[in-house]
């Protein structure tokens, strides 16, 4: 899953849509740029199809608030089909008194990045939880910052020492991070990843 698409980027390159010609080297870009967010930032930013299971342990992985113990899973991004469970495979438990958190963090196109058990702890070494997990949709910093870097890298075939310049400016070494790219997926990394 690319965080932005081919039309994007050849108008971002201010390549005409009907040129076909370098389109495998802008879908590699894509990928690459996509690719290279999430493991800058710790997540990705597509939403699974379908809800699968995974299981966490609890040690390390929860905290107290004021109401109860919250266990920090991978980013949900949608409440439908989610459940969990506690226990052991082949004798899991079903949980139903769970609260999402952050509050309002799908209203505010942000994932669930913890379940609050408010009747005390989990207290237990597994917990089994079914989402869909991912964002409920890309970000716009994303987008962005995926044409910016997929536009870098495109050009990057045009400087292969990491070298670009011009009669008027003379020779320029490339920086190893994009400034803009950085500052848009940095409030992004996930907590404790980055």
């Amino acid at each position: 899953m690319d965080y932005a698409d081919r039309a994007e980027l050849k108008a971002t390159l201010g390549i005409e849509a009907d040129d076909t010609t370098r389109d495998a080297l802008l879908d590699r870009a894509l990928a690459a740029a996509s690719r290279g967010i999430d493991t800058a930032t710790g997540r990705r930013f597509w939403l699974d199809p379908e809800p699968s299971t995974r299981i966490y342990r609890t040690a390390g992985r929860t905290l107290w608030d004021d109401v109860g113990e919250v266990l920090n899973v991978d980013d949900i991004g949608t409440a439908t089909g989610l459940t969990t469970a506690t226990g052991t495979p082949g004798t899991w438990s079903p949980v139903t008194d769970i609260e999402t958190t952050p509050d309002n963090a799908l209203a505010r196109g942000r994932p669930i990045t913890g379940l609050l058990l408010a009747s005390g702890g989990w207290g237990v070494q597994r917990v089994q939880v079914t989402a869909q997990w991912g964002w409920p949709t890309v970000p716009d910093e994303i987008t962005q910052a995926t044409l910016l870097q997929a536009a870098r890298l495109f050009r990057r075939k045009d400087s292969p020492e990491g070298v670009t310049g011009s009669a008027e400016w003379g020779v320029v070494r490339l920086s190893r991070r994009d400034p803009d790219v950085w500052a848009l997926i940095e409030h992004f990394i996930r907590p404790g990843f980055g």
